[in-house]
This record gives C-alpha cells, structure tokens and sequence, in this order.
C-alpha cells in the first residue's frame, strides 16, 4: 500500500506493441511510485507494481478496482519500468500477486537487479516457493473479513525473520480472535506481527488502548497513505 506521490504514476499503461503470446506476463492494473504506507518499510520511497486479480472478497477491501480489467505486461517492459521510476524498494501488491503463476519469476529478477521486493499477499496461497530474497507482508484474515476460512496456516512455517505478519482488526472480537492466533502459535517468535485497524469499522485509538492495555507483543500500524490521502487508487 502507499502514500500519494507527484513523482511519477502510471496506471493501466502498457507497452507499445502487439502481445504475441501471455507465456511468463503478468496483469497489471498499475504501476506508481510513491511512499510505502504500511509495514516497517512505512515512508520509504517505493515503486508499487499492482497485479490485477484476487480470489478473495474481504470486507474490508481497498482494492477492489484490482479485481478486473488491467493489461498484460512483459517481464522485461515491467523490469524496465521499475528501472524508469527510480526507487531503491519495490513492492509487489495486488489483488493477490501470487494468483499469477509468473509473479515468482518477476520478483526473483528483481531482486537479481539490487532492488529490496517486499511481497503483500492475502496468506491464502502457498508461500514456500517465493525467493527467499523478497520480504513477505502476509495477511491473517480476521473473522470480520468472512474470509478467515482462506487462511493458510501452513504459511507460518516458511517466513522468515524479516518477514511480516498483518492483522487487520475490525472489533473487539477480532482483536482477541487475533491475540489468539499470536499467542497459540507464537507468531511473535517467527516475525514481527502487525496490526491495524479497519477504519470503517473501529477507531485507531480503541485499537491502540487495547494493544497497550494488553502489553500485547504487536506493532500497532496506521496506513499512512490512507491518513494523507484518503482511498484514492495509484497513490
């Protein structure tokens, strides 16, 4: 996710030329550089790389325009584009980036160019074959979302130190379905754990009283973006 940019956006552009074959493209609804919003790379000038797509309805959705539409794009107009943009970090978002069989090979080639890829998946797919370079920020879908079914807790055995675990908190029953899941499968000794609330549906503020109440080992998280900016699609 990020903050707005007036640096550079390019949404829904494609390159020049007729698609002969999809073999190794990937569906991208946009590509922007901006700041990240979230995570423990929050305000660090990134290049966002949107892949149109997602098996998943959240409730609390803020991409939903990433669901369809798009345009396909080669692997090397994608790597040249980052190139173009500039910034040192890349994150590979969506929709659900890993629904794209050929997201993999994209961000392996990344990495191979110097650039930090962090990698916002839903945590309903299978992680262990990501590059073992690339920074996961894995969502547990809470049972406000109506998706908490999708999880995939087999997941938590594949992250690694640097990796990240969000939660998105939308009641009070949510935070401690959460606190939970934190503690029964001591997630806080895998990776840092995230949580943040749903602003439609519960305070900033509760949310913090209860982490701080609970002494809870959990980084409370604001979507920065969102604060700046509001819900505005490629910033």
């Amino acid at each position: 996710m990020s903050a707005h940019s007036a640096v550079q956006s390019d949404r829904s552009k494609t390159p020049s030329g007729r698609v002969e074959s999809r073999r190794g493209q990937l569906k991208i609804t946009e590509i922007f550089c901006s700041l990240q919003g979230e995570s423990t790379l929050a305000g660090l000038p990134t290049t966002f790389v949107r892949l149109t797509g997602c098996p998943l309805r959240c409730t609390y959705c803020d991409s939903e325009y990433a669901f369809f539409g798009g345009d396909w794009w080669s692997q090397e107009a994608l790597l040249d584009r980052v190139d173009t943009l500039g910034a040192p970090n890349v994150c590979v978002t969506g929709g659900e980036p890993l629904a794209q069989r050929s997201c993999h090979e994209l961000m392996s080639a990344l990495c191979d160019r110097g650039y930090r890829v962090s990698l916002e998946t839903s945590g309903a797919l299978d992680i262990s074959t990501v590059d073992q370079r690339v920074m996961v920020v894995m969502d547990i879908k809470t049972p406000d979302s109506r998706e908490d079914h999708r999880n995939k807790f087999d997941n938590l055995s594949q992250l690694k130190a640097g990796d990240q675990v969000k939660f998105v908190i939308g009641s009070r029953a949510d935070y401690d379905w959460a606190k939970q899941r934190v503690a029964e499968r001591e997630i806080d000794q895998r990776c840092e754990v995230l949580f943040s609330p749903n602003y439609e549906k519960l305070s900033a503020r509760s949310l913090a009283d209860w982490i701080v109440e609970d002494r809870l080992p959990v980084r409370f998280q604001m979507q920065t973006h969102k604060l700046l900016w509001g819900d505005v699609p490629g910033v």
